[in-house]
């Protein structure tokens, strides 16, 4: 005869082995905790070789610099957060990758805008601070052209520059890097067009981080808040995995303000009237052309991107006046295109060898010899 069984004595014993499971985590996460962790991020040594207000240039130099790449590469990150996503930690560094592959890096440093810096508009970051930093990398290294990357809003900001400046460009490089704003893929373009940006600036002078950071977790709270900290409380007893989640809550919220001008404007002109992929964009009394952009472009964008969603990144290319231009769509989010394992073994290298095909005298073929050819190798 069949035994019955009882629901509440099979709810309680699921309970107890629930909670003493718990209480095992909870247990080997004490023991993670009371000892040392490694929780620094961007630690690859750099040199601030150019600083102008509260913008500095941070210079990384390769130790395997080859000659067949002799133009360095100059990387813009956004104006939100911090350009540490890059090198957030040994053997998990785009920044990493790109030096082993013998190409020198610099990298702009937007610092901490305070309220001295709350009239500071795109126009001054672009035709400003961006074009300093690139007649300065120009003058260093003796040439005439660089290798522009651009990640983000960092990206639309290095788009510009390509359209205004294209003679001092070599290649464009965008990552996840919004251009059409016409798009309801997403809340957060839904919200921004919506957005009455003179109540925020009027308040607080710059939009503050806080606040950003907030509508960021609101966009998809169950994934952001939720299933994060779950998964945490999972994984506490891994010391590993403890650290590289330290390493990018500290990275999250290690976030600048906005200066209020720029914001400002970039909602209004970009998000609010989509005027750059239309042409209609004007800074410093020009007008921004994309088909200005005849330098070969790669422009990499997530599949699964829910701040920059494709449809905010894919018409770049047939706006741009390059017969050089590529489209890479990697199946991945906005953040995990820079710091998940798969996509660290495609993201970099790709950029890797887009870049050394387009390198007047050597390319790729010719590092791959030379590091053949080292006792190392």
């Amino acid at each position: 005869m069949e035994r019955m069984t009882n629901p509440m004595v099979d709810a309680v014993t699921t309970l107890m082995a629930y909670g003493t499971e718990s209480l095992n985590r909870a247990r080997q996460g004490m023991e993670v905790f009371e000892n040392d962790l490694n929780t620094t991020i961007a630690e690859t040594p750099f040199e601030v070789v150019f600083e102008v207000d509260r913008v500095k240039l941070k210079h990384y130099r390769s130790e395997k610099k080859r000659q067949a790449f002799q133009r360095p590469l100059l990387v813009v990150y956004a104006l939100i957060n911090r350009e540490t996503m890059m090198d957030l930690q040994p053997g998990r560094s785009v920044l990493e990758t790109f030096l082993d592959s013998g190409r020198d890096v610099y990298m702009v440093d937007w610092g901490y805008p305070t309220r001295k810096d709350q009239h500071i508009t795109i126009d001054d970051h672009v035709n400003g601070y961006l074009n300093k930093i690139v007649d300065f990398v120009l003058k260093e290294n003796e040439l005439s052209t660089l290798n522009l990357m651009g990640i983000c809003m960092g990206g639309t900001f290095s788009t510009m520059y390509a359209a205004l400046y294209p003679e001092k460009i070599n290649t464009l490089i965008t990552t996840v890097t919004p251009t059409n704003f016409d798009t309801s893929e997403g809340f957060l373009h839904s919200w921004m067009k919506e957005l009455d940006v003179d109540k925020l600036i009027g308040s607080w002078g710059n939009m503050p981080a806080d606040v950003m950071n907030l509508g960021f977790l609101l966009l998809n709270p169950a994934r952001l808040m939720l299933d994060k900290y779950n998964n945490f409380a999972r994984n506490m007893g891994d010391k590993d995995f403890v650290e590289n989640f330290v390493r990018m809550e500290k990275w999250i919220f290690d976030s600048p303000d906005v200066p209020g001008a720029t914001f400002r404007q970039f909602i209004e002109d970009c998000y609010q009237n989509n005027l750059l992929i239309k042409n209609k964009m004007t800074l410093g009394g020009r007008t921004v052309d994309l088909r200005n952009i005849t330098m070969p472009i790669l422009n990499i964008y997530g599949k699964k991107d829910h701040l920059v969603p494709p449809e905010a990144c894919n018409r770049l290319i047939s706006a741009v006046g390059s017969r050089d231009a590529r489209d890479l769509c990697i199946d991945t989010g906005h953040i995990g295109i820079y710091v998940s394992s798969r996509s660290q073994k495609q993201f970099a290298p790709e950029i890797i060898k887009w870049l050394g095909d387009r390198e007047p005298g050597g390319g790729l073929s010719a590092w791959a010899s030379a590091a053949q050819n080292e006792p190392d190798a």
